[in-house]
């Protein structure tokens, strides 16, 4: 499966290519330059078919990770926890929600574009997305960083969507952070750990 607003362009870039293979291989009886411009093309194009997947998934167990990626950090910050995930370009970057909630605004802050693993990051241009839940307040914060400079939002605050919902994406790689309330959860994962969005768990309820 494609993320939605990219099929437009695919399909665009595939009639595209479809033209380019046809002049070349016809009109120019397979030129060297336009075999090669054609494949460098052709490459391209297959490289955004793979960066705009968006599979379906099942939703796992207790909080899971908005973001698929690297665990970068887990820290405790006043009374709420931060999971840090960093997405490398060649992970799916359609980010999910990390339980039931409803949005309650969406808003940016910060300014700049450092890279996205660096401690500085949590200063970058970013959208926040505050969240209600059966359990508390909790946010979402998309990440920009050196490459990655485009934040998009699925949803608008009111929305109400379950756990493992689509919730937006950044084009080209970057970090998504997911904050909870301490006095509700514990973090279920460190840094280095691998993590799918909207399925594997984050974090769990206290007892």
């Amino acid at each position: 499966m494609i993320v939605r607003a990219a099929r437009p362009y695919l399909l665009g870039g595939a009639a595209g290519l479809v033209v380019w293979w046809t002049v070349t291989l016809v009109a120019l009886r397979a030129a060297p330059l336009g075999v090669g411009v054609g494949l460098l093309l052709s490459a391209l194009w297959l490289f955004f078919v793979v960066f705009f997947r968006d599979p379906e998934r099942v939703p796992g167990p207790g909080v899971v990770s908005a973001a698929d990626g690297r665990v970068r950090a887990v820290a405790r910050e006043g009374d709420r926890w931060r999971v840090a995930v960093f997405m490398n370009v060649t992970d799916v970057h359609v980010n999910r929600f990390p339980m039931g909630a409803r949005v309650v605004s969406v808003g940016d802050a910060g300014a700049g574009f450092r890279p996205a693993y660096s401690e500085d990051a949590t200063h970058n241009l970013q959208r926040r997305y505050a969240l209600a839940t059966a359990d508390g307040a909790a946010e979402v914060v998309q990440m920009t960083g050196i490459v990655a400079r485009r934040l998009v939002s699925f949803v608008r605050p009111g929305d109400e969507r379950p756990k493992g919902a689509r919730l937006g994406m950044i084009v080209l790689g970057s970090r998504v952070d997911v904050l909870l309330p301490a006095d509700r959860f514990r973090p279920a994962v460190r840094p280095g750990d691998r993590v799918r969005a909207g399925v594997s768990t984050i974090a769990e309820e206290l007892a």
